[in-house]
């Protein structure tokens, strides 16, 4: 039988595109039993990968030690070569923590919950397009076009103007598809400049969207700078859109591989909330992100030097038996989570995880009670492209179920 050590030489992390994504957790398991603290390294330099439920969790709540100011890919110097100033999620506290709280006033639960009646609507009338064609793509019509509604809404875009969402996600996802977003130099301009002109505007017509917020707000009696607001458009466009397709698309396909449980949501529906973590836990939509050692740090007995990316694999983290028990890698849509990580933790929990389970709840709960039946072809299924984000770019949907 092969000692740790051996099996430990022989567990490689690899980073995971399109195709690569339809099966990462048994690479997941490995790290976990045998290298939890994996060292890795490419022509990009070195690199440490994170596995286990509780490592990923501590390192996410400090950071003081794992900061996120030099980027949350594995590229060294990515936010240097882009010349941003950084956004949100590439920031630490104190400043991250002021700068939060003048953007998540935007985001609670009333507000959240006054924009249901429009999300509903737009489920619905996608949701019976589907059923009378009595077949089509989920994804595309749906899990892709809903979370940029949503987004849109929050910062204050006119209908018109939705669609560049989604090209602009694409985009940059698709030129993140090495780990490096210098890439998308042209699709950032053009993200740029559009909510420069939107700034102007709602600084003359002041909206009740996030943007209107942070550009009328004073903290200390000054402005907020128009680069930490560009910032968090960006992050906004790029996080909210794909992160809850991930989820959606990851909740079909977990539903069609398990038909019992879909049957327990169709008949009460009332559970679909507390399946929802479920389906955050198993799909883990952001699969990692990368953090940087702010100083020399010993984890599970091995020693990260100073200033190294560390991968901090949460769909791994949440498939951790440490954590969720023998069956952590079975679906239970009954079952009682204390904690996860899919929507990160600490002062980086995402600042939108109200609308990401407001729009993902309407839309099981649409799904479920028009087409009691449906499955996906999850087989057929394709994966988009980026090595962070796990998620359908298209996905076969029969709303009677499969013959």
């Amino acid at each position: 039988m092969p000692t740790p050590a051996t099996e430990s030489s022989r567990v490689v992390y690899e980073p995971r595109s399109a195709e690569g994504w339809r099966d990462p957790f048994p690479m997941y398991a490995a790290l976990r039993e045998h290298d939890p603290v994996h060292r890795f390294e490419n022509e990009r330099g070195e690199f440490w990968a994170l596995s286990r439920f509780k490592d990923v969790f501590d390192a996410a709540v400090d950071a003081g030690t794992f900061s996120s100011a030099r980027g949350l890919t594995i590229a060294y110097g990515e936010m240097e070569e882009l010349g941003l100033e950084s956004p949100i999620v590439m920031m630490d506290p104190p400043d991250h923590t002021a700068l939060r709280k003048l953007a998540i006033k935007r985001f609670t639960p009333k507000q959240v919950e006054a924009l249901e009646p429009q999300v509903r609507a737009f489920v619905v009338e996608r949701v019976e397009r589907l059923r009378e064609a009595g077949e089509g793509d989920v994804v595309t019509e749906l899990f892709k076009p809903l979370p940029s509604l949503v987004v849109a809404h929050f910062l204050g875009v006119p209908q018109a103007d939705r669609s560049l969402f989604d090209g602009w996600t694409d985009a940059i996802v698709a030129a993140n598809a090495d780990g490096d977003i210098r890439d998308s130099g042209e699709v950032l301009g053009e993200l740029i400049q559009y909510f420069a002109g939107h700034m102007e505007r709602v600084r003359k017509n002041p909206g009740e969207d996030v943007i209107s917020a942070l550009v009328h707000a004073r903290p200390g009696g000054q402005e907020v700078s128009a680069a930490w607001i560009l910032g968090f458009a960006f992050t906004m466009v790029t996080g909210g859109n794909d992160t809850t397709t991930g989820l959606l698309s990851g909740a079909a396909e977990l539903l069609t591989k398990n038909p019992d449980q879909q049957r327990l949501l169709v008949g009460e529906p009332e559970r679909i909330p507390n399946a929802i973590e479920e389906f955050l836990r198993l799909s883990s939509p952001v699969q990692g992100l990368a953090r940087t050692t702010t100083r020399e740090v010993t984890v599970e007995g091995k020693t990260i030097p100073q200033d190294r990316k560390v991968l901090l694999l949460y769909a791994s983290a949440n498939r951790d038996e440490r954590e969720f028990g023998s069956d952590a890698a079975e679906c239970d849509v009954t079952r009682k989570i204390r904690r996860h990580v899919a929507l990160s933790y600490g002062p980086h929990h995402c600042i939108g995880a109200a609308a990401v389970r407001m729009q993902s709840r309407i839309a099981l709960e649409e799904l479920l009670a028009r087409c009691p039946d449906f499955t996906v072809d999850y087989a057929q299924g394709k994966f988009a492209g980026g090595n962070y984000v796990r998620r359908y770019i298209s996905l076969p949907f029969d709303p009677k179920g499969a013959a």
